[in-house]
């Protein structure tokens, strides 16, 4: 007779391989759903520090931006650190036009650091970037 692996052996093998596909792949779903929740509150807890050292407030800051774009309205706005400042940026519409107003404002000084001009079709671009990158 050849050397033979009992028929139990073989079944008993292919459980214990299924089973651990299995666990992997839990730990996998698991792992993911994890991630997400860790990325949110990291954005948190970074916003929270960025907020921390500001000096601005985002009202005042608001006023200071409107103020480059008569007549309007901030449709976005957040605080970030760009090129190493810690700055105040703003989106704004105005009702002549489809571009978007960008104000940037130093939340520690309150001076406007930058005003750009963007194409309507340019912002959602970006827009859409920022979102596929704060889902990775």
């Amino acid at each position: 007779m050849k050397n033979s692996i009992p028929c139990r052996a073989v079944a008993s093998g292919r459980r214990l391989v299924h089973s651990l596909i299995a666990i992997l792949a839990i730990g996998a779903l698991t792992g993911c759903a994890c991630t997400k929740g860790e990325k949110h509150h990291n954005k948190e807890a970074k916003q929270a520090r960025l907020m921390a050292k500001a000096k601005v407030s985002r009202a005042d800051a608001e006023k200071t931006a409107l103020a480059k774009a008569p007549n309007g309205t901030i449709k976005e706005g957040e605080l970030e650190k760009e090129k190493g400042k810690l700055i105040w940026s703003f989106d704004i519409t105005t009702p002549d036009t489809k571009d978007i107003t960008e104000v940037n404002v130093d939340a520690i000084t309150g001076d406007v650091v930058s005003v750009e001009k963007e194409a309507a079709e340019s912002e959602t671009k970006e827009a859409a970037g920022k979102k596929a990158k704060d889902k990775d």
